[in-house]
């Protein structure tokens, strides 16, 4: 989620927050199970109340039928009652046949959750609450979680601060994790002064912490928030390690909104090489490509929150996606990143998504040389809109990437998901699989919904999260999404809810 609004999701849909005290420390006791599953698909959630988004998903290395996932609950909001923030851990121990609810000691508020196994089975979770980036981890495969360690305090206050957004980890060897966020500073008068790229490196499970590092640094192809080079406008980080060392990549525009609820002008995709003991930057930034995602050139239709949207839609689309690195490459230099953007529609694309027609693709873009140079970015191309990917190499060197697939609906209105893999490892060309068994329709008649903007689509929804999930095992691939088949009543509006999917596609 964006600066400000990753608080607040979207203005409407949160009228207010419940901050109170912090959640009860992690019993390593499920808040419940679900029943057993042998379906091509199935909910990970075992509650009907409220709603379940923005996922993230890691196979634990040492059992691989330990998969850990983790969610924003959205809760409360009914009779007048203020809605909650949390973030939930869940975890299968059967490869994905069952899934428990477990609880992680995060204030109320917490969201952006990103996960990790390291190399012994350890398993990280991090988060941000009012700006304040949270670690904790667990030794049991996501039944109990650690006291959690602050790793970036955030500041804001009426009188301007430090907003610390999106924070994304790693994990590998004995303990070791690396962490980046987006830190935005903002002025008195709170308006944007920067919003740089930071990380910090634990060697001890997250315990401890190195001094943050500013890595977004300044290039030629740079535009500073206050003029000059300096890459200082930054969404969409994403980091990774292999064996030739750590990458960091980030989303960098040259005009960003006010109050960092989105970048206004095209973004350009970066990538930035660091010492992962250290977290110091030792190469770049280095251009990856262009992304096809200005609201000011007219790539997207903008949403009532303010942000890109797509066709007959609402929820916000951020564009960014993530970086993987290929295990079978010795020298570990093989990598590749994917985003999303709609160079594929006719342009200009009108600002009102209801008389709109988008066509966004999955873009991909490798490097052999450990991220200092790159391969001109191509799109993975299908009929209507695709967004939100993730991507994971598999065992074999092929690339897996995990969309949001709206390929199956003429209307281009309801979205599955779908995984796309390399036809033949480096090759960038791909063959693609269909994996959610129903389609979801984000358009209308959905519980979490900011009201109805366009009669024809009542209450459609505010957001499905920023982004989807796909990890490895040997021979699967592990993929999790914001999936909208069921129906229920939430605050009071029934409709579509929101909870998260998981497929365990052979490979």
């Amino acid at each position: 989620m964006r600066a400000i609004s990753a608080c607040v999701l979207a203005a409407g849909l949160l009228a207010s927050i419940a901050l109170g005290p912090p959640a009860s420390a992690s019993s390593g006791q499920p808040a419940c199970v679900t029943g057993p599953s042998l379906t091509a698909d199935r909910n990970t959630g075992c509650q009907t109340g409220g709603n379940f988004f923005e996922t993230t998903l890691a196979v634990n290395p040492q059992r691989p039928r330990n998969i850990v996932a983790a969610v924003i609950k959205i809760g409360g909001g009914g009779a007048g009652q203020p809605r909650t923030l949390v973030i939930q851990p869940r975890a299968s121990f059967n490869g994905g046949a069952t899934w428990a609810t477990y609880s992680v000691d995060f204030a109320p508020g917490t969201v952006d959750p990103s996960l990790a196994f390291d190399a012994t089975g350890t398993a990280y979770l991090t988060g941000t609450s009012d700006g304040v980036i949270v670690v904790s981890s667990s030794t049991d495969g996501g039944r109990s979680w650690s006291q959690p360690t602050t790793v970036a305090p955030g500041d804001l206050g009426d009188r301007g601060g430090v907003f610390n957004d999106h924070p994304q980890l790693t994990a590998w060897g004995n303990g070791r994790v690396l962490l980046t966020w987006i830190r935005e500073l903002f002025g008195a008068d709170g308006k944007l002064v920067s919003a740089k790229v930071y990380d910090s490196a634990s060697h001890d499970r997250g315990v401890s912490w190195t001094p943050p590092n500013d890595i977004s640094g300044s290039a030629p192809f740079c535009t500073g928030r206050a003029g000059g080079t300096a890459c200082d406008q930054t969404f969409g980080n994403a980091v990774a390690y292999g064996r030739a060392g750590a990458v960091v990549t980030f989303q960098e525009t040259y005009r960003e909104a006010p109050d960092a609820s989105a970048a206004l002008g095209r973004n350009q995709y970066l990538a930035v090489l660091v010492d992962p003991m250290t977290g110091v930057a030792v190469d770049g930034p280095n251009l990856i490509g262009q992304a096809y995602d200005g609201i000011i050139e007219h790539d997207y239709p903008v949403g009532a929150g303010g942000t890109q949207t797509v066709h007959d839609s609402q929820f916000g689309i951020d564009g960014m996606g993530n970086v993987t690195v290929d295990p079978t490459d010795p020298r570990g230099r093989h990598m590749a990143v994917v985003w999303t953007d709609d160079r594929s529609a006719s342009r200009p694309v009108p600002s009102d998504p209801y008389r709109a027609t988008t066509d966004a693709d999955i873009i991909v873009s490798e490097t052999r040389d450990g991220g200092r140079t790159w391969s001109l970015p191509s799109a993975i191309h299908e009929p209507n809109d695709q967004f939100m990917p993730w991507a994971a190499y598999d065992h074999r060197g092929r690339l897996r990437v995990g969309f949001y697939d709206r390929s199956s609906d003429p209307a281009n209105q309801r979205y599955g998901y779908a995984l796309a893999s390399e036809v033949k490892p480096g090759s960038l060309t791909f063959s693609t699989t269909q994996v959610a068994s129903a389609l979801s329709d984000p358009t209308r008649n959905n519980t979490a919904s900011r009201g109805t903007i366009d009669p024809a689509f009542p209450n459609p929804a505010v957001s499905i999260g920023d982004y989807s999930a796909v990890a490895v095992g040997p021979g699967f691939i592990a993929a999790l999404w914001t999936d909208l088949r069921q129906t229920g009543c939430v605050g009071g509006r029934c409709g579509f809810r929101q909870d998260a999917y998981f497929a365990r596609i052979p490979g």
